[in-house]
């Protein structure tokens, strides 16, 4: 970020998700809460008095408040396209948590809605605002690794007790939304669009507890996105090995460093920051240069992903409890 005056947000939610990014991006001293919503507005007020921002009782409100440079959309995934309608709607930029909505339908309204309106709309997957995920992609771009041999890329975390809304059909919980999409999106952005998305799932309580996603695409190669909450098999892991090189990176989605493995000539490492700040400082300043797409997280991206676990949710038979009332209506 160039300028020195901190950017503003609206939060919108006030959940485990929005402390932790909260305390990060206000310590900076780069950005500052300005306004808050959320339904329960005295753990709304709580979490604004802490920033010294204002608690509003409608998102509206929040979104037009004073000095709003920007609106934070950090709700259960089941909000997200309520709350991005009305910033957009409203004219406000929009940055919004992954899963960006419950499926691609959605996505594409709201991308739609942003294009007619003008106004800058983001999907806030960390993992592509940071410096260590692009330089994997560099290397693969490249020809660093040579021929792809073997990809393994796994999230697996035995996250049911994280926040009330993993577990919980009714705000879209389940593996897939929550955690499957970060090796999902990881392999999308290495290897483009698959041809061919095949999905195995585990169904429990109304969620998906985990699921394999093997995505074929056009080089002819199938890799598979592994993902659950319920258990710490392979837990978070990405291996690409090549004939030249290979890596084997530990929290892929959010790494401080790689090291590039050659076979036969000299290692290379590269170090950058894997926090969230870099996607708020990335987002505020392509609002401030006017853009309205972001360069690392384009609209295509987010709506490919978005397609992609639509059919995973398709061949696993899994409907969210909203979804059945909506067709019933």
């Amino acid at each position: 970020m160039t300028e020195n005056k901190p950017f503003n947000w609206c939060f919108i939610g006030t959940g485990t998700l929005a402390k932790k990014t909260a305390k990060m991006i206000t310590e900076s001293k780069r950005h500052r809460i300005v306004s808050v919503y959320s339904r329960r507005y005295e753990k709304c007020r709580e979490f604004a008095e802490l920033y010294h921002a204002n608690a509003y009782e409608s998102a509206a409100q929040a979104i037009t408040a004073d000095d709003v440079d920007g609106v934070y959309v950090v709700t259960p995934h089941s909000n997200h396209y309520e709350y991005v309608k009305l910033a957009l709607e409203m004219g406000k930029p929009v940055l919004c948590e992954k899963a960006f909505t419950t499926d691609a339908k959605q996505a594409a309204e709201l991308i739609e809605l942003a294009r007619e309106k003008g106004v800058y709309l983001a999907e806030a997957m960390w993992t592509w605002f940071s410096p260590v995920a692009n330089q994997v992609k560099k290397w693969l771009d490249d020809g660093e690794f040579g021929e792809i041999k073997t990809v393994v890329d796994n999230y697996h975390m035995n996250s049911q007790n994280y926040a009330p809304r993993v577990t919980d059909p009714n705000r879209a919980g389940g593996a897939l939304l929550d955690v499957g999409v970060y090796p999902i999106t990881y392999l999308y952005r290495l290897f483009g669009n698959p041809i061919e998305v095949k999905c195995e799932g585990v169904l429990g309580n109304g969620i998906d507890l985990s699921e394999d996603v093997a995505l074929t695409f056009s080089n002819g190669q199938t890799y598979i996105a592994s993902a659950s909450i319920v258990d710490f098999k392979g837990l978070e892991k990405l291996k690409i090995i090549g004939t030249k090189a290979e890596i084997s990176l530990r929290f892929f989605h959010m790494a401080n460093k790689v090291t590039l493995r050659r076979k036969g000539s000299k290692n290379q490492t590269f170090k950058g920051d894997g926090s969230m700040l870099n996607e708020f400082d990335r987002v505020a300043e392509e609002i401030r240069n006017g853009q309205t797409e972001s360069i690392l997280v384009p609209h295509q991206a987010t709506l490919d992903v978005m397609r992609i676990m639509d059919e995973c949710r398709k061949q696993m038979q899994l409907v969210y409890p909203f979804e059945k009332e909506e067709e019933n209506v």
